[in-house]
């Protein structure tokens, strides 16, 4: 991702949060073996440095670019599956989903992650909506 490139997706992060009502959100850039923290909205510093850089596997955002699919959870700060990691306790938000984005090839460019007030499960037409709106993300 270039300089040129950040503010665009940060104004693009901006709107699909702003869009679907959500409170906070980041978008990781692929580069090369990990996700690369390329912008952020109302994360809190301590989660920012935790999260720049993440390894396939490890998160919501590495787990939904290993398995190449939406990981979400109703309730960050309740979550018992092992897929919320405890910084993204730190988040203030409930509900989130973590959404892998392809580039025209079909390849994973990224993961997009968007969280929520209030605890809410995320039926499969609400994570194909969130899914097909994040690829258009500018990276």
């Amino acid at each position: 991702m270039t300089q040129e490139q950040a503010p665009e997706l940060q104004r693009w992060l901006e709107q699909y949060i702003a869009a679907h009502g959500a409170v906070a959100g980041t978008v990781h850039a692929l580069a090369g073996d990990a996700l690369e923290l390329a912008a952020s909205v109302n994360i809190p510093p301590r989660v920012v440095e935790v999260t720049r850089t993440i390894p396939r596997g490890k998160g919501m955002a590495g787990l939904a670019w290993e398995r190449d699919r939406p990981v979400s959870t109703c309730n960050l700060k309740t979550d018992e599956s092992g897929d919320v990691r405890p910084g993204a306790r730190a988040v203030d938000a409930s509900a989130a989903v973590a959404i892998p984005i392809h580039g025209p090839d079909g390849q994973l460019r990224g993961v997009v992650g968007i969280a929520f007030q209030g605890e809410r499960d995320m039926d499969q037409s609400e994570l194909d909506r969130l899914g097909e709106e994040a690829e258009a993300a500018p990276l």
